[in-house]
């Protein structure tokens, strides 16, 4: 029987130095040096939330048409990252990379933004960190982990797959909003420059990713990235005129195309009109602010589940339960990550699905994140390089790594109708609705339904009731607000 502590990748190896022992690298069957492979994957496939965090909340406007600035979001979303990561590798062990969370930000920008200044704004973000962290130290967030079935937390691992799948084929362009139906393949067809470069990368990844080349999801994104920054050279000229869908590659010119000093201006923007909470928030309502809250909370919290549970699995970190050991130090890095988001002013920072590019690589533990917290922080300076790497060179690695995660559905119960049901709502409403949590939310209400009128409600564990009645409260928010409006 293992022990609490032990690794579910336990190989039995003897460590061979102190950060070898503390990090389990032999342990969990990996080495230092595919630890730090597995680190630069990760931060080259996650590396786009540096140019795409500051589009959005750095663009968007607050109740008083106040904005935060490319430049300044840019800097604290990499320096957040960069020690949110650190922080991940050190005390929990674990491959997972932590930045502000794609969809939590449009939530921030675009949901919270418009009723309240940007510094309350950030004030919420890190109450709503304190929230989470007291949930993770009193044993609640990891108690609602471990009453999840194990076929349904499989079921979360390959929705997340195929969740990554779609946001590499989307931010690539190769898949689009369709003229009379909701997706198809490219802009009425795959043509253009970046579309190829895409599918380069995509073939060169699988070929190397078949043939069990090391570093194939680095080499790939690599591989692309030189052949679309030649392209951009010798056929666009600069202004986008080829279609990149974010990042335009360019060959940098001088030392100011290499090197930006950071502006980190906007770190502490939360403590602007002091800490009397309800005193900022009086204006705006006890109920608003109550419901903004629980809404960053639920979303925060079951997408970290979400992403914690798939990228495990994916490597093999998690047990004959499904359970993680030592999960709560996980979960209490990534609380500290959302304070450090809220303090920073970069969004709510969460456990990046993108980790899995990593694992992919082989990473297990710790390092690979703290691989890829320096180089966030380098990032802070080199923003100019970073920015380098086009969404068609780094999101083929996403779609490999979907097809890792998928694979995992074979060890599904599709017979039993509570927990087949349930995993199929779980696998598909995470892509159909862009939302790991309304993944997770309909799956676990569909398993509980289902549970229940065939007799069954005893298999449900008492917390699973509780947690999807917040779910239905939180899918029934509008029409309730309709109602008491």
């Amino acid at each position: 029987m293992k022990t609490p502590s032990a690794s579910p990748t336990d190989t039995g190896k003897r460590p061979a130095g102190p950060i070898d022992r503390y990090f389990r690298i032999s342990e969990r069957g990996s080495t230092l040096g595919t630890e730090v492979r597995g680190g630069l994957a990760t931060f080259f496939a996650m590396a786009y939330i540096v140019v795409l965090n500051p589009l959005i909340i750095g663009t968007a406007e607050d109740v008083n048409g106040d904005t935060l600035g490319i430049p300044e979001v840019a800097a604290v979303t990499a320096v957040v990252s960069a020690i949110s990561c650190l922080l991940m590798g050190v005390v929990s062990r674990y491959p997972f990379a932590i930045a502000a969370g794609m969809g939590l930000n449009a939530v921030v920008a675009y949901g919270i933004a418009p009723v309240m200044p940007w510094s309350d704004v950030f004030m919420l973000i890190v109450v709503e960190g304190v929230i989470l962290l007291i949930l993770v130290l009193t044993g609640f967030r990891t108690a609602v982990f471990a009453a999840i079935p194990p076929g349904l937390k499989v079921a979360i691992a390959v929705g997340v797959g195929l969740f990554l799948a779609l946001i590499g084929l989307v931010n690539a362009g190769f898949v689009q909003a369709g003229q009379g139906t909701p997706v198809q393949l490219g802009d009425g067809g795959l043509q253009g420059w970046p579309i190829l470069i895409f599918v380069l990368g995509l073939l060169v990844t699988i070929a190397l990713y078949v043939r069990r080349v090391p570093g194939a999801m680095l080499l790939g994104i690599l591989t692309a990235t030189v052949v679309a920054i030649g392209v951009e050279v010798a056929l666009g000229g600069g202004d986008n005129r080829l279609g990149w869908s974010l990042t335009v590659p360019a060959l940098p010119t001088g030392a100011g195309d290499l090197v930006a000093v950071p502006d980190f201006s906007l770190i502490g923007l939360f403590t602007e009109g002091g800490f009397n909470v309800f005193g900022r928030w009086s204006e705006i309502g006890f109920a608003t602010v109550l419901m903004l809250v629980f809404t960053l909370l639920l979303a925060d919290f079951f997408d970290t589940m979400g992403t914690m549970v798939g990228v495990a699995h994916q490597g093999g970190l998690a047990d004959e339960d499904g359970n993680i050991p030592g999960s709560r130090e996980v979960l209490a890095a990534d609380a500290f990550g959302t304070i450090l988001g809220g303090v920073g002013s970069a969004s709510v920072a969460t456990i990046y699905a993108e980790s899995a590019a990593g694992v992919g690589e082989g990473a297990r533990t710790g390092v690979a994140p703290m691989v890829t917290g320096a180089l966030m922080l380098v990032a802070t300076l080199f923003t100019p390089l970073v920015s380098l790497v086009p969404f068609e060179a780094a999101t083929p690695v996403l779609v490999i790594v979907g097809f890792m995660m998928l694979t995992q559905v074979v060890s599904i119960d599709f017979k039993d109708p509570a927990l087949g049901l349930g995993s199929f709502m779980a696998i598909v409403m995470m892509p159909f609705t862009y939302s790991i949590a309304n993944g997770i939310g309909f799956g676990l209400l569909t398993y509980a339904f289902v549970s229940l009128v065939t007799g069954r409600r005893r298999q449900v564990h008492p917390l699973l009731w509780l947690i999807s009645l917040v779910f239905l409260i939180h899918f029934a928010e509008a029409p309730i607000s309709a109602l008491i409006g």
